[in-house]
C-alpha cells in the first residue's frame, strides 16, 4: 500500500514539474503576412501595438490551433482591412528575432491578387493606415519579417506565371 502512494506522489509531482518546465520554455511563435497585390502595388499597414510600434506591414497574425494558412490570411485580412480574400498561394517564409521585444518569429507569407472590397483601418487599436505602395516605393521603417522577406529578394509577381503578371490587378 505505501508503495502505491508513493508511487501515486511521485507521478503527481512529476507532471507538475514537466508541465511547468514545458510552459517555460521558450519556443518561436508563427505569424502570417498576407501580401495583397492590386495594380502592380500591395497594402501595407502603420503599426500601433508595441510589437513593431510605427512600422509598416501587410495584413497578418498569429496563426490559431486547427487553421490552414489559407484560412488565418482570410480571417485577418478581414479582420485587420475588411477586405475578402478569394484565393491565396504559399510563398517565402522568414526566421525572425526581435531581440528588443524578447521575441521569436516564423512568418509565412501568403500571397494573393484575388481579394473584393476597399481596404479599411477595422482595428484602429492595432493600425493607423492602410495605403498602397509599389515595390521600389515602400515605406520605412518596415516590419522586420517584411524587411527580411524583401532582402530575400522577393519579387510579388514571381509566384505568378507570366501571362498573369499581366493581369495582377
Amino acid at each position: 500500500m505505501n508503495y502505491f502512494l508513493i508511487m501515486s506522489v511521485l507521478c503527481f509531482f512529476t507532471n507538475i514539474m514537466g508541465f511547468e518546465l514545458m510552459n517555460s520554455i521558450k519556443r518561436p511563435g508563427v505569424g502570417i503576412g498576407v501580401i495583397i497585390i492590386r495594380d502592380g502595388k500591395i497594402l501595407l499597414g502603420k503599426r500601433k501595438n508595441s510589437h513593431g510600434k510605427e512600422s509598416w506591414c501587410p495584413p497578418g497574425g498569429h496563426l490559431e490551433f486547427g487553421e490552414s494558412f489559407q484560412e488565418c490570411a482570410r480571417r485577418e485580412t478581414f479582420e485587420e482591412t475588411g477586405l475578402i480574400i478569394n484565393d491565396s498561394i504559399q510563398g517565402p517564409t522568414v526566421n525572425n528575432i526581435f531581440v528588443e521585444d524578447d521575441k521569436h518569429y516564423i512568418t509565412v507569407f501568403m500571397i494573393t491578387k484575388s481579394v473584393q472590397g476597399e481596404a479599411y483601418v477595422a482595428e484602429p487599436d492595432k493600425c493607423e493606415e492602410w495605403q498602397w505602395f509599389t515595390p521600389e516605393h515602400l515605406p520605412k521603417p518596415l516590419f522586420l519579417p517584411v524587411e527580411s522577406l524583401f532582402k530575400q529578394g522577393f519579387e510579388m509577381n514571381s509566384y505568378y506565371s507570366s501571362q498573369e503578371k499581366e493581369h495582377c490587378y
